[in-house]
């Protein structure tokens, strides 16, 4: 039986987890970054949250107002486009699994499955608590992700994502570990803890995790190599909404020299529209070779 672009995709993204060295993966909020991202070689890209909330004018995690925040329909079908215009594994935050229970964290899982994602994070911190989940409760939900991933037969990656780190209380690191380790026992594919990106707690965590790990650069710092992380042993780098937060930042700056001064030389670093015409008919031509059409 011939394999779907998304089965495809997870056997690919499930296989970049197990290779040495390990991989940078950029996060992409819409078609047209994906494209570009995905043009500049990269094996996977990922889906961001926030960059995906900022397009839309909302806020993400801690919305002021619940008409503020962006739906779990609205994320899937902003990151199903993002699967569907690239031809490389997308992995898809799906944030806290849109739901407290381990069941809606496995429906969500599915459907990441449906709009073709070949993976995706879930978080360890209900989107609007302070708190972390209880850790029983939290590999539950793991464990309910990964029983509805193989009741379909699918490669889905499946991240785990935890924000001890954030919390700043108590041993973090310790904590980070210890969940970390219990979420890969429930069938987590990739841990995922943002926060430290030195070299020290990365190597830490990198001998202490029995698995693959995910390490963020660009979380308020602009400090942090790639490359020497990778060679410490993380399997995965991301940036998280790093660069669609530098991205509106440029557009800040940009108004700024046009009201201020009058001129553009923002324009200097801009792609021309040739090159963009070109690279968006590239894509949609390496999709259609890959579907068989």
């Amino acid at each position: 039986m011939q394999l779907t672009l998304q089965q495809n995709s997870a056997q690919q993204f499930r296989a970049l987890h197990q290779r040495t060295p390990g991989f940078i993966m950029p996060n992409a909020w819409d078609e047209g970054t994906a494209i570009v991202l995905a043009a500049e070689g990269f094996s996977a890209i990922a889906t961001t949250s926030a960059g995906i909330a900022f397009s839309l004018g909302r806020q993400d995690y801690l919305p002021s107002d619940e008409g503020l925040a962006v739906s779990r329909t609205e994320m899937l079908a902003r990151m199903g486009a993002i699967a569907r215009a690239v031809s490389i594994p997308v992995n898809g935050d799906l944030e806290a699994g849109y739901g407290d229970r381990p069941e809606q964290v496995a429906d969500t899982v599915g459907l990441a499955i449906d709009v073709g994602l070949a993976g995706g994070n879930v978080e360890d911190k209900p989107t609007l608590g302070s708190k972390l989940y209880d850790e029983d409760l939290a590999v539950e939900r793991i464990a309910a992700a990964r029983e509805r991933i193989d009741a379909l037969g699918n490669a889905f990656v499946l991240t785990a994502r935890t924000d001890a780190f954030q919390q700043k209380t108590g041993d973090a690191l310790a904590t980070v570990i210890r969940r970390a380790n219990r979420y890969l026992e429930a069938g987590a594919s990739c841990v995922f803890a943002p926060g430290p990106s030195d070299p020290e707690t990365v190597a830490t965590l990198v001998k202490e995790i029995a698995g693959p790990l995910n390490v963020v650069l660009g979380l308020g710092t602009a400090a942090g190599n790639a490359h020497l992380l990778i060679e410490a042993g993380v399997q995965r780098i991301s940036v998280g909404g790093s660069i669609a937060r530098a991205a509106l930042g440029f557009v800040r700056a940009s108004a700024r020299e046009l009201r201020d001064h009058g001129t553009t030389a923002y324009a200097s670093v801009q792609l021309s529209h040739g090159e963009l015409n070109a690279l968006f008919e590239s894509a949609r031509s390496q999709r259609e070779r890959r579907s068989g059409g």
